[in-house]
């Protein structure tokens, strides 16, 4: 790629950082524009013709824009061809891409009352859905402990991939949200061996939930 990538996202947006990491794993420049909460509007006509759901990221491409974090991760991925961060083989594939949808479904739905109300200041839940968030969170979380533990390494297997992006900055949301947190071996482990990563230090570990 030899046009600088255009990202439409303010830097904070875990869902952008998404999209940051990967550039930087895959080696692809880019520029980025802010885009959301407190910066450029994405309730415009113009914002709403290149994602009409309103949400940042989005990306430019050569014929139009794409949105939806995770998949734009994949097409990255893909257009460096980086078999290593997204195999070509169906199965080691979908091994990838099940660990992808389940932060996007399973962990996003668990943490997303807490994190609002704790770090953004939501009112529109209760203390019980808080409670049960919390437990919920943290069980999600066991289950990931119990994966890296069988791996050993990351998420996926012994190699570094695209499920370790998206599933490592959800990691990072829950150890800086005020929570009640078990100990997690296998997550702390993690961690460690997500330090070596250059746009993990840029993108993921660096102060932001």
């Amino acid at each position: 790629m030899t046009t600088p990538l255009r990202i439409l996202g303010k830097a904070s947006s875990i869902n952008v950082r998404k999209v940051l990491w990967t550039c930087v794993e895959a080696g692809i420049p880019f520029t980025r524009e802010d885009y959301g909460s407190g910066f450029m509007p994405t309730d415009t006509p113009g914002f709403l013709a290149m994602n009409p759901n309103g949400l940042v990221p989005v990306i430019a491409v050569q014929d139009g824009f794409l949105w939806e974090s995770n998949s734009i991760c994949r097409c990255l991925a893909g257009m460096a061809g980086r078999d290593d961060l997204l195999p070509r083989d169906p199965l080691a594939r979908a091994r990838v891409e099940m660990w992808m949808d389940w932060q996007a479904t399973e962990l996003n739905s668990a943490w997303r009352p807490v994190f609002m109300t704790l770090l953004r200041g939501a009112t529109s839940f209760t203390v019980a859905q808080l409670t049960a968030g919390i437990a919920e969170w943290n069980a999600r979380m066991a289950l990931l402990d119990a994966q890296l533990a069988r791996t050993a390494a990351f998420v996926a297997g012994p190699a570094f991939t695209l499920a370790d992006v998206v599933i490592g900055l959800s990691v990072n949301r829950w150890l800086m949200t005020p929570i009640e947190r078990p100990t997690l071996p296998a997550v702390t482990a993690y961690l460690d061996r997500l330090d070596a990563r250059p746009g993990w230090r840029a993108h993921g570990h660096n102060g932001l939930p």
